[in-house]
């Protein structure tokens, strides 16, 4: 499949709506006169669905990302007609925000979903406002789908968003694709409407997740919590059937823009760029992480594998340098404020440790970064160390691997990445957990003879490239399509 044949018109859906938590612009207030202004957001998702929703003049649905009461409907329309689909704008309150953004969808569902059990706040209040904000989310696709419109919601911010519309009488198809981990029944019986979520995915009529692990965790959970549903994993996309219906279950990786990626990455700014960081780093060997904050993602314990590394091979001093961008992110979630003072007092003592004239072993960068200095950095690095405890898929690892036009480069991946199912025979896959595995890694990717260093790169670019985000929409939809005639 490639993105040459998305949705061609024999679909058996006329429109595609899709509804996420957020719109795919950003609104905002101009300083000087005062009007809302929008920008576009920018992302692979982004770009591969709005190519769909124009081709099918499509709907998205979401939340703008302001609280304000203030009508946008002249400005979406008026980017909607630029962009060649509708943009409808779901209003929420700061205290809606509160409770089922930063509340039930980050301090009880990613903590769990990430299997970080400890940080999750199961307060009712949460979850109250979490099917309330789920409500406000049906009653819009309600006033703004016709019958033959197939309906795509992303992520965990709106997991009960199909129980809603079935209890509002909807009976078109509805998808839903889950962008980060499933647990295991271990962990997720810990959740105290594990009943009512596992319910409320059932009303979708077919689940999307990152990687056969995700998919198997989900229907383990369906079989360990629910009665009255056979459930027949043989195929790629199992099917879980009840005397009335039938759900179709699959695994369906995420991947980037690679063409995009590609072409930026190649081009004379960005190689320039990268040639500029490599003189300003005196043509060290350069590891690089670039995380988002977050305690998922496992920041600590790759600065602590690198103090690790540098304790025991005396030949990395004055030769490596790991430069670590973290990218702002909650930072009104309780915990992050710590997390973010932990990784600083750690770069802190690293370098009061081991720096030397003209060289600080960790070049730490904590701000936002335009794409095209992005790529920039991936270009100028030797060695990629991602490393998160626990991540859906980690397009930063596909990102990587795209921007390196010279195949140059090592990518060191934690197991516990969806990615590393796809990348496992190429990148040096490490326990995030294991402080002198991840550090013999980098030992050894510091040492990678550049015969192999090309092998594995070329390796892992032909699979992104052979899998790209508008692959990711097509098997998606066509799999949808595939299920149009199964019984509701």
């Amino acid at each position: 499949m490639s993105h040459q044949n998305e949705q061609n018109n024999s679909s058996p859906f006329s429109r595609l709506v899709v509804v996420s938590n957020r719109l795919p612009i950003t609104v905002s207030k101009n300083d000087d006169s005062g009007q809302w202004q929008s920008g576009p957001s920018i992302g692979g998702l982004v770009t591969a669905l709005t190519s769909v929703l124009k081709k099918r003049k499509g709907m998205w649905i979401g939340w703008p990302g302001i609280t304000e009461e203030v009508n946008l409907d002249t400005l979406l329309a008026r980017v909607g007609q630029e962009s060649g689909y509708t943009l409808k704008s779901i209003s929420l309150t700061k205290e809606e925000i509160d409770s089922y953004y930063f509340g039930f969808s980050n301090e009880v569902m990613w903590p769990l979903f990430h299997d970080i059990q400890s940080n999750c706040n199961f307060d009712p209040a949460y979850w109250y406002a979490y099917q309330v904000v789920n409500q406000k989310f049906a009653k819009a696709i309600v006033e703004n789908i016709s019958s033959n419109d197939y309906v795509w919601v992303h992520d965990y911010h709106l997991v009960m968003v199909a129980k809603e519309l079935r209890n509002l009488g909807v009976k078109n198809k509805i998808g839903y694709f889950l962008h980060i981990p499933f647990p295991s029944p271990d962990a997720f019986v810990r959740m105290p409407w594990r009943i009512q979520i596992l319910e409320a995915l059932l009303e979708f009529d077919l689940l999307g997740f990152q990687t056969p692990r995700d998919r198997n965790n989900f229907v383990y959970c369906v079989e360990a919590v629910l009665r009255g549903f056979r459930v027949d994993t043989r195929r790629q996309v199992a099917t879980i059937k009840t005397p009335q219906r039938q759900i179709q279950v699959g695994s369906f990786p995420i991947s980037i823009d690679f063409n995009g990626f590609t072409r930026l990455s190649a081009s004379s700014k960005v190689t320039n760029m990268a040639a500029q960081l490599r003189r300003a780093m005196n043509n060290r060997c350069i590891l690089l992480g670039v995380d988002r904050l977050d305690y998922s993602k496992g920041i600590p314990e790759k600065l602590r594998a690198f103090r690790n590394a540098l304790e025991r091979y005396d030949d990395l001093h004055n030769k490596v340098a790991l430069i670590q961008i973290v990218v702002p992110s909650r930072k009104d979630i309780p915990g992050y404020q710590s997390l973010l003072a932990e990784i600083e007092g750690l770069v802190g003592e690293i370098n009061g440790e081991f720096s030397q004239p003209g060289w600080v072993p960790v070049q730490y960068m904590f701000r936002n970064f335009e794409r095209a200095e992005i790529l920039a950095y991936y270009r100028a690095s030797d060695v990629a160390v991602i490393t998160p405890l626990k991540d859906g898929m980690n397009l930063v690892a596909k990102e990587y691997c795209a921007a390196h036009v010279d195949n140059r480069g090592v990518l060191v991946l934690s197991e516990f990445a969806g990615a590393a199912m796809q990348f496992r025979k190429n990148a040096l896959l490490v326990n995030p957990y294991d402080i002198e595995g991840i550090a013999d890694a980098l030992y050894r990717a510091y040492q990678m003879e550049s015969a192999e260093q090309k092998w594995r790169m070329r390796k892992l670019r032909r699979s992104v490239a052979r899998r790209d985000v508008y692959w990711w929409v097509d098997f998606f939809l066509q799999t949808a399509a595939s299920g149009m005639a199964a019984p509701r």
